[in-house]
């Protein structure tokens, strides 16, 4: 059962209150689960400052994960309003925020990566799909979209047989996650090799923060010019 969320903008920071499971935007006036809010907080010298992981001192106040949102609430002083001072707010703060989800779906994927939970390149992400590995494709934003449908042919056949030969049991998806909020150069840069088109993510720990991670970054450019899919 969710805990409700406190009716007012600011928490009392992340160490010292019930975070809860919702928290109230302060832009829109919303309810919504902290999963599909951005926590901002004030810096030493008083800028408004993106808090991803949810872990940075002080009281924070919630944004809906959205880069029109944020620029939003930039622009309308919605950060002045509910933290009750002056701050500090970047003109690009939306942009930005834009950058460090970037970042973390990154750091995310590096460390997966080193995990052994990514596997990189056509033949392989088709050698590990046919193994049933993989619970994820990553495909680069700005890549030919040919691979992409072979490959989601791929795996739709698997999970069609898989699905057959195990009937109403188990937890076989119907259809594979598909992260596909990077560039090419974002893929090498993650993984340490040139020219990544297509990758997939192995089961693991740490496939699973990718995952929530890109689901994340997706939300916020959903509304925006930004290039990116999930």
């Amino acid at each position: 059962m969710l805990a409700i969320a406190d009716a007012t903008e600011l928490d009392n920071g992340p160490r010292n209150s019930k975070s809860g499971t919702e928290r109230l935007c302060a832009l829109t006036r919303q309810v919504a689960p902290i999963g599909e809010l951005i926590r901002f907080v004030i810096g030493p010298g008083g800028q408004v400052v993106p808090d991803l992981k949810r872990k940075l001192p002080g009281r924070g106040l919630w944004i809906s994960n959205s880069h029109s949102a944020v620029a939003e609430a930039a622009k309308r002083g919605v950060f002045g309003r509910g933290f009750k001072r002056k701050v500090e707010v970047s003109p690009v703060l939306a942009d930005e925020t834009g950058t460090l989800l970037t970042r973390a779906v990154l750091d995310a994927l590096a460390m997966a990566a080193k995990a052994g939970e990514v596997v990189a390149g056509f033949m392989k992400v088709e050698r590990a799909l046919g193994e049933g590995r993989v619970v994820a494709l990553i495909h680069a934003c700005d890549g030919s979209p040919d691979g992409t449908r072979k490959l989601a042919a791929t795996a739709r056949s698997i999970l069609a047989r898989q699905t057959a030969e195990n009937g109403e049991i188990g937890d076989i998806p119907a259809a594979l996650p598909v992260i596909g909020v990077l560039t090419t150069d974002e893929l090498d840069l993650a993984l340490g090799r040139s020219n990544v088109i297509h990758a997939a993510l192995l089961a693991g720990a740490a496939g699973k923060t990718v995952l929530l991670r890109s689901d994340a970054l997706a939300r916020f450019r959903k509304d925006s010019d930004t290039t990116g899919g999930r």
